[in-house]
């Protein structure tokens, strides 16, 4: 029986451990207690912080493990790589993990890469000062954000010179490093790019449209499987991606990128990271949309038993959110096993409230479809 280390157990580490069990696996998990949900499906548990990486390596080499992997999670992807590394299992680099999980570190390596992004600077305490006077002379809008927060944490879109500094401020009040990026604001369309990789070869899966609440924090109400785009768009935005993977040093697992698309049809990677999309993106719309099973590969990619992947039926899929934005999607939440094409739905809040941030949404529904349903379907009818 293979045994496999799954760090973090948020709700949203649930189908990996249960792919995991399923696959026959005797499963360690490592959380701490505070949201830990997923506590009792593991065999053994371990209360301990996901960044606490030498206090779980110690315990992965007691245990013996066979893998080691997280989904979903830019806290947890440092500790994976870290333990992997150690004890010469299949994971990336931990210098590949840190790049990854630094929006300043991952545009430096785009920019020697020749991967098209949006300019960008970086504002820490040390320089500040300096670098709020260069900023102060650029052209707006911009986007002010944490450089090592997801989620949309911290978020800010600004259109003049006077919310500059609250933004930065704002932004490094949610970094742990206390540390923002001031990026060129790109407009146009969203989308991710979902891949899964093995020993440097990288293998694309999916593309995902999203729908946000737009400015100024751009939370995810919608995203949609396959994107509405071209097959040379496909190509072009597959072969971005796996130059910017290859620049990070992604070897081994899943990656979620995201992207804007400018109206004249330019492409520019806004930020890649070395683990699977949230929001549902890799845990069920993938397999939704492909018939891979997305969380399954990571598996095989720990456990060093990874086969390149095989697709099925093509779907449409995508998950659709609530919140105060969306009203009237409450009554289909409260009620999503009579809509024949949604397949899942979950109330997650108490009320409607608008939302600032991912973790303010109220709930979700998935579904699967021979056709995209938007929320604005169920307004209508």
């Amino acid at each position: 029986m293979k045994r496999l280390a799954i760090i973090g157990a948020a709700y949203y580490q649930r189908p990996l451990y249960k792919k995991a069990k399923e696959m026959g696996c005797y499963v360690i998990g490592f959380a701490w207690a505070d949201g830990a949900v997923c506590r009792d499906m593991p065999d053994k548990f371990y209360e301990i912080s996901v960044i606490e990486k030498e206090q779980i390596l110690e315990i992965c080499r007691r245990e013996q493990i066979d893998g080691i992997c997280t989904i979903a999670s830019d806290v947890a992807a440092p500790t994976v790589a870290y333990v992997a590394e150690q004890m010469g299992l299949v994971g990336n680099s931990y210098e590949c993990s840190l790049r990854a999980n630094n929006k300043y570190l991952m545009r430096q390596a785009f920019c020697n890469a020749n991967v098209p992004c949006p300019q960008y600077w970086c504002v820490n305490e040390e320089n500040f000062k300096h670098q709020t006077l260069n900023i102060l002379h650029l052209t707006f809008p911009l986007i002010v954000k944490p450089s090592d927060r997801s989620g949309s944490l911290g978020v800010t879109k600004i259109d003049k010179t006077e919310d500059l500094l609250p933004a930065i401020k704002n932004a490094q009040d949610f970094s742990f490093k206390h540390e923002a990026m001031v990026e060129q604001f790109i407009e146009g369309r969203e989308i991710s790019v979902e891949f899964i990789s093995y020993k440097g070869v990288h293998y694309p899966l999916q593309i995902t449209d999203k729908v946000t609440t737009e400015a100024p924090h751009f939370v995810e109400l919608e995203h949609h499987q396959p994107a509405d785009l071209t097959s040379v768009q496909y190509e072009e935005i597959y072969a971005i991606t796996k130059c910017a993977l290859t620049a990070l040093g992604v070897t081994n697992g899943a990656s979620h990128s995201e992207y804007r698309i400018t109206n004249d049809g330019k492409i520019y990677i806004m930020e890649i990271g070395a683990r699977m999309g949230g929001d549902f993106i890799g845990a069920a719309m993938v397999k939704l949309s492909t018939g891979y099973d997305f969380v399954k590969g990571v598996i095989d990619v720990a456990l060093n038993d990874f086969k390149a992947p095989i697709f099925g039926d093509r779907k449409h899929s995508g998950v659709l959110y609530v919140s105060q934005e969306v009203s009237w999607m409450m009554p289909v939440l409260e009620h999503w096993h009579e809509y024949p094409e949604l397949v899942a739905g979950e109330v997650t809040l108490p009320g409607l409230r608008p939302i600032q941030c991912s973790a303010d949404r109220t709930g979700y529904v998935i579904y699967q479809s021979d056709r995209k349903i938007a929320a604005i379907d169920f307004k209508r009818s």
